[in-house]
């Protein structure tokens, strides 16, 4: 079992992160202990998952690499992420029983949202 996921961000986007992360995916942000919030970035919470935010100074976005989460609001949250501005790119049935898109965060980091078809 994975305890989490970690991303990087640029410096100074933690607004950016938690507007996407609480705002738009309904994440809880979950407080960082003192030594470490010190290093700034930010931890989200839900559906199962965590994910942390993490500054690098030189900041690149993974746009191959991501995390695939598991929600079972596929559409309602690809027409959210779409009416925000976050477009969203549906794949065919390559993983098979499962309908999913990639979206990218505020900062291009791509990410998958995954639900099993139902049947």
């Amino acid at each position: 079992m994975i305890h989490h996921v970690l991303l990087a961000c640029p410096p100074g986007s933690e607004a950016a992160s938690r507007a996407f992360y609480v705002g738009l995916l309904g994440m809880t942000e979950k407080p960082k202990p003192p030594p470490l919030a010190a290093r700034g970035g930010c931890w989200f919470t839900g559906y199962d998952a965590e994910l942390h935010l993490g500054v690098e100074a030189d900041f690149r976005p993974a746009r191959k690499a991501h995390p695939a989460l598991l929600r079972p609001d596929l559409d309602d949250l690809a027409a959210r992420l779409a009416a925000a501005g976050h477009p969203v790119t549906w794949g065919d049935d390559e993983v098979p029983g499962m309908r999913r898109f990639h979206t990218h965060d505020p900062h291009g980091n791509r990410l998958e949202f995954l639900a099993p078809i139902a049947g």
